[in-house]
């Protein structure tokens, strides 16, 4: 058995195209233009490429979009100050702090601080409450987009095993939380570092998730004949990308699975897009 590929890119484009014009619509009816200010502090290479990539996809979709870039040493009272004014300002309807922030930094006060109506990153408490009771104002980035990809591909989640390995509040507990709520349906187990004979519970999923953040960590022994793999993960080992799967020995025995890179990380940048015209839009009518 050779897996379908799970072409991250062709659907994100998809997706894009649909935001882009109801961008257009949304602009031409209230006269507003979303507005995404991002904050980048330090120069760490990869949050570096991450924020350009976003700045072009807000471009081509119609949505504006500002960089606030801090120097590595900015204080922590520095930064909450900058956050204050983005939250004070009526033009910014999203805000996104780039992570991970440098070691100086306490992330948890200064992502509390953003407004949650301007969270595009759905990492306020507020939100993550509103999204586990089943009525979210927005929907974590990186989970969503591969809620997205499973319905764009045609993967049935309800009655299905899912198994998500990985517990971080970015990516596991909110996939596990999206799976299981009504109308995905699933059945849901979550593995992570004390789980015990994380192989054998990876081996019963109809839907594998991979978000543990250690290259290659799932092997092909973890994927049961016919499973949907999501690999979530991207590493850079000896100058290449990698996921968190063993791609060539996961792709024998999956139905289908996502490629490291153009899988998830497309998908990503998509659902932000989608969050931030939902900021304006809820803007618009408050």
């Amino acid at each position: 058995m050779t897996a379908q590929l799970i072409d991250g890119k062709s659907i994100s484009a998809s997706v894009r195209a649909e935001i882009q014009a109801e961008t257009a619509r949304f602009i031409e009816t209230s006269q507003i233009t979303p507005h995404l200010a991002a904050v980048l502090v330090g120069d760490d290479p990869a949050s570096q490429v991450y924020v350009r990539n976003k700045e072009r996809a807000c471009a081509r979709a119609g949505i504006r979009s500002t960089l606030h870039r801090l120097e590595e040493q900015t204080t922590q009272d520095e930064l909450l100050s900058l956050i204050q004014q983005l939250n004070a300002d009526a033009s910014v309807h999203g805000i996104l702090v780039q992570l991970p922030l440098p070691d100086h930094l306490d992330s948890t006060p200064i992502l509390d601080a953003v407004l949650p109506s301007k969270d595009v990153d759905c990492f306020h408490p507020e939100n993550v409450g509103l999204m586990l009771q089943g009525r979210p104002r927005f929907l974590p980035c990186t989970p969503h987009g591969v809620m997205r990809m499973l319905e764009h591909t045609g993967v049935a989640t309800s009655g299905q095993h899912a198994v998500v390995i990985g517990r971080s509040d970015i990516v596991g507990k909110p996939m596990a939380a999206m799976l299981m709520q009504r109308g995905a349906d699933a059945t849901v187990t979550v593995c992570h570092s004390r789980t015990k004979d994380i192989q054998k519970i990876a081996a019963t999923a109809d839907i594998l998730i991979a978000a543990v953040g250690i290259p290659e960590f799932v092997r092909g022994d973890f994927v049961k004949p016919g499973a949907v793999v999501i690999d979530v993960g991207i590493n850079r080992v000896n100058d290449q990308l990698v996921g968190d799967v063993a791609f060539d020995e996961a792709r024998e025995r999956a139905a289908a699975i996502t490629p490291v890179p153009g899988g998830v990380g497309p998908m990503t940048i998509a659902m932000l897009l989608q969050n931030t015209l939902t900021a304006a839009r809820q803007a618009a009518k408050s």
